[in-house]
C-alpha cells in the first residue's frame, strides 16, 4: 500500500511537470507567433492543452483571459486616441449579454456534456483557423448599428465560451473602411473589454481557482519573453510560412479535439 501511494505521487508529479512543460512551450510559441502575425496566442494555448487532454476547457480559457488581458492592455497603451468610439460602443452593447450566455453555456456543458463542449471547441478551432486564411474584403461604408450588434453578440458567445472572440470580431472590424491604426486600436479595446468582463463573470462564479492563478502567473513571463522574442528576432522564414505552420498546427489540433470528443460521446454508456 505504501509503495502504491508513493508511486501514485511520483506519477502525479511527473504528469504535473509534463503538463507545465507543454503549457510553457505552447505559451511561448503562441506569443511568438502572435507578435509576428497578430493572432494565435489564445487559440494555440487552448488547442494544445485541451486537445492533449491536459486541462479542462474552463481552466485554460480562464488562464487565457488573464494572459490576454495583460497582453492587450500593454498593446493598447498610448493608442486610445485612435479609437472609433461609435464602433466600439455598438459592438460592446451586443457583446455584454451574449458573453454572459457564453460563460453560462460553458459551465453547463462542462458539467453535463463535456464531450459536446470539446466537440464545439474543435469546430471553433477549425472554423477560426480557416477564416483567417481568407482576407476580409473592406466595405464601402461603416457597418450599421444592427450589424455591429449582431457581430458583437456572435463574438460575445465565443468569447464567453472559449475566451477567443477574435475570429468573429477581428473579421468584422477589419472589414470596416477605416485607417489601420483605428482598426487595431478599436479591436484591442474590444478585446480588453471582453477579457475584463469575462474575467469578472468567471470570478463571480468561482472559476478563478488556485490552479488558474498559478498557471497564469507561471505563464505570464513566458508570454512576455515570447512576445519580445517575436519583436526582436524575425523567423528564419517568411511570415507566410509561419502563418501556414500556425494554421496547420491549429487545424490538426482542432480536428484531433473534435474526433476525440466525438469518440468519447459515442462510446459513453
Amino acid at each position: 500500500m505504501v509503495f502504491r501511494n508513493v508511486s501514485m505521487r511520483i506519477l502525479r508529479a511527473a504528469m504535473d511537470c509534463f503538463t507545465l512543460t507543454v503549457f510553457f512551450v505552447a505559451a511561448a510559441l503562441g506569443a511568438y507567433v502572435q507578435s509576428v502575425t497578430g493572432f494565435a496566442l489564445g487559440m494555440i494555448l487552448i488547442a494544445v492543452m485541451v486537445g492533449g487532454g491536459l486541462v479542462t476547457v474552463p481552466v485554460i480559457t480562464a488562464v487565457v483571459s488573464l494572459l490576454s488581458l495583460v497582453n492587450v492592455l500593454m498593446a493598447l497603451h498610448g493608442h486610445l486616441q485612435h479609437l472609433n468610439r461609435r464602433l466600439l460602443r455598438h459592438l460592446t452593447v451586443g457583446l455584454v449579454p451574449a458573453l454572459a450566455l457564453g460563460v453560462w453555456l460553458l459551465a453547463r456543458l462542462d458539467a453535463e456534456a463535456r464531450w459536446m463542449l470539446e466537440g464545439l471547441l474543435g469546430l471553433f478551432i477549425v472554423g477560426g483557423s480557416l477564416s483567417m486564411l481568407i482576407r476580409p474584403q473592406p466595405l464601402t461604408r461603416v457597418s450599421s448599428t444592427a450589424s455591429c450588434l449582431v457581430a458583437g453578440a456572435a463574438g460575445g458567445v465565443l468569447g464567453g465560451m472559449f475566451s477567443a472572440s477574435g475570429p468573429v470580431i477581428g473579421w468584422f472590424v477589419y472589414r470596416q473602411p477605416l485607417m489601420v491604426v483605428e482598426i487595431r486600436a478599436t479591436l484591442l479595446a474590444v478585446f480588453a473589454f471582453t477579457t475584463s468582463l469575462r474575467t469578472l463573470v468567471v470570478g463571480y462564479q468561482g472559476g478563478l481557482t488556485e490552479e488558474v492563478w498559478v498557471m497564469a502567473a507561471l505563464g505570464l513571463p513566458v508570454v512576455v519573453c515570447g512576445t519580445l522574442a517575436g519583436r526582436r528576432f524575425a523567423p528564419p522564414f517568411s511570415e507566410l510560412t509561419l502563418k501556414r505552420f500556425a494554421f496547420g498546427l491549429l487545424l490538426a489540433m482542432g480536428f484531433w479535439t473534435l474526433v476525440r470528443a466525438l469518440s468519447e460521446g459515442f462510446f459513453q454508456p
